[in-house]
């Protein structure tokens, strides 16, 4: 099994990779719900929050399980929204998935030469810039030169905020300290 000791998880419990998805997937569409409740500047553009755990993600996941958890976030987020067969899914997916790439892709080359606060600046513009791309072709043309800027700069804002979030919570949390192994129980 997970191995649940009397005293609570242990240490493999919460290096199993399919346990750290379930938990951070639950915490992206707890954060989706809550951000959906957050009123927006304009009707197309989020705060991203639900991003936290995709941040946070990037230490503590192999590839294959890493974008496994970005879709479970979408799926989420769709759900949560209402907008699962909509065109706002495919934004979204597309976005998401640029953006966990190029998140775990430095953080992979770089290591902690990068901050999560980079990662997450990272992560919010090229999420931003995909949406923003995607806008031109499938839906307003080159009129979606005009969002971009408020566009973003609220994704840079936004991923600087997260990111100071995620550096100062991975620095703290017990918890995440015993998922990604560097704490001893």
């Amino acid at each position: 099994m997970n191995g649940l000791s009397t005293q609570g998880p242990s240490e493999a419990r919460w290096r199993d990779k399919a346990d750290i998805v379930a938990l951070l997937g639950a915490f992206c569409f707890f954060l989706s719900a809550v951000e959906y409740m957050v009123p927006k500047p304009l009707p197309f553009m989020r705060l991203g929050i639900a991003n936290l755990p995709i941040l946070l993600a990037i230490d503590l996941l192999p590839l294959p399980w890493f974008l496994l958890l970005a879709v479970v976030k979408v799926v989420g987020m769709s759900v949560v929204s209402g907008s699962l067969f909509s065109y706002i899914a495919l934004f979204s997916l597309s976005g998401t998935m640029v953006a966990a790439m190029v998140m775990w892709g430095s953080r992979k080359l770089l290591g902690h030469q990068v901050s999560a606060i980079g990662v997450s600046i990272l992560g919010a513009m090229t999420s931003n810039a995909a949406q923003i791309l995607l806008a031109s072709v499938l839906v307003f043309g080159e009129a979606a030169r005009l969002i971009a800027p408020p566009f973003l700069a609220m994704g840079l804002l936004t991923g600087a905020v997260l990111g100071v979030f995620a550096e100062r919570f991975s620095r703290t949390s017990i918890w995440f300290a015993r998922a990604s192994g560097s704490h001893d129980a």
